[in-house]
């Protein structure tokens, strides 16, 4: 047995082999009895005469590292000239680097009330003095056992905490770059409708705005505010830039005709919102899952030109039964039309395309949507100074 110092080059609790044991008691009879028993059963044994000394050791212990530390503290209850085990066990439970050592407390008195405040203060056991050798090795592999599985449980649930939050992360980085995907798939089949009619500039990026700014305010309005939720708004706006994606089937001596297109060529001209929803249905049947954001788009490229009244086209819906991502793109669409130059006409100025876009109003667009339009004209005009051709 060794009595070490916590300045001393030695102090430490580590061994060769065995489990580590402090025993902290002011009787050296007592310590010795219980340390001859312990180490006779292959444990490695550090005494301390006071609670003082026993936390200075403890200390310098858990300075040199946790693997320092001793697996057990014997800790005496009652000890003359300083502090008491009480004390000594408050102060090793309310240290991080020192709380999960376990403390049995020795004591000659059989007090219910005394047992009561040492588990209070986070003692595993109690053994009564004169202590049983055998009960005393018996309850030393028991708690070195539950210690060990408490340590096991720790270090596994911090592995599958680690595990978890790596698969988190793998998930939402996949979830990422699929939207990431998306959006950039999206843009780019918008972008190739463009090429056939380049003179459509920034059309894409306008409407997809004039969209989000509908949607936006509309989301709180009674008619639409269970419709509009958060995501759903998100996917408008990520799906209106393929409203016109059926464009890229129309033949060039149409779609790049300088004039007005006759009765004959205009019936071709509507093919296009039919051909854009055809292409994304069959884009779904050949991933063979749904995927809400093209739905969403499938609805506006089929439906963006059908009109409030019945009078558009291509199945002649009227009112609520054009989807609502249609009517609202209808709104934005016809805006960006009329203020933007084409091949065939010249640009309006605002002021023009909004008395237009008013006067439709219970005809060519949803009476409420076109409210919206009129409240939210200021922002209309700023998005298309900010995506000007």
């Amino acid at each position: 047995m060794t009595n070490l110092k916590p300045d001393a080059e030695t102090t430490s609790f580590t061994a060769a082999s065995g489990a580590r044991i402090l025993i902290v008691d002011d009787d050296p009879v007592v310590a010795g009895m219980l340390g001859v028993t312990l180490a006779a059963a292959g444990f490695q044994i550090v005494e301390a005469n006071s609670g003082e000394e026993a936390l200075a050791m403890l200390a310098g212990a858990a300075d040199m590292g946790i693997g320092m530390l001793p697996d057990i503290v014997f800790l005496d209850v009652e000890m003359w000239g300083g502090i008491d085990g009480f004390e000594v066990c408050r102060q090793i439970k309310s240290k991080p680097e020192t709380s999960q050592i376990p403390v049995i407390f020795l004591t000659s008195k059989s007090d219910a009330a005394y047992e009561q405040l040492g588990f209070e203060l986070g003692a595993v056991d109690y053994i009564s003095k004169p202590c049983s050798p055998p009960i005393v090795k018996a309850r030393v592999r028991t708690h070195l056992a539950l210690k060990a599985a408490a340590v096991f449980l720790q270090d596994r649930n911090l592995y599958l905490e680690q595990e978890v939050e790596s698969r988190t992360e793998e998930v939402r980085r996949g979830v990422e770059e699929l939207r990431i995907s998306q959006e950039v798939t999206m843009v780019a089949l918008a972008s190739l409708a463009e090429t056939r009619d380049n003179e459509t500039g920034n059309h894409i990026l306008r409407t997809q705005h004039y969209m989000l700014a509908l949607a936006k305010y509309l989301s709180t309005h009674v008619r639409f505010s269970e419709a509009l939720s958060e995501v759903v708004v998100d996917r408008l706006f990520k799906a209106a830039p393929l409203h016109d994606i059926g464009k890229v089937g129309i033949p060039d001596r149409i779609l790049l005709k300088p004039g007005p297109l006759d009765a004959d060529e205009f019936q071709i001209m509507k093919t296009h919102s039919a051909l854009g929803c055809n292409a994304i249905e069959n884009a779904l049947q050949r991933v063979g899952v749904s995927v809400p954001l093209l739905e969403v788009a499938k609805e506006i490229a089929l439906s963006h030109h059908e009109k409030w009244d019945g009078s558009g086209y291509p199945e002649g819906l009227a009112g609520e039964a054009i989807p609502l991502s249609a009517r609202l793109m209808a709104v934005a669409d016809v805006y960006d039309a009329l203020i933007s130059r084409r091949i065939y006409k010249a640009s309006m100025s605002h002021e023009q395309a909004s008395e237009i876009v008013i006067a439709g109003r219970g005809l060519h667009f949803d009476p409420d949507i076109c409210e919206a339009f009129v409240a939210l004209e200021a922002q209309f005009r700023m998005i298309s100074t900010r995506f000007y051709d």
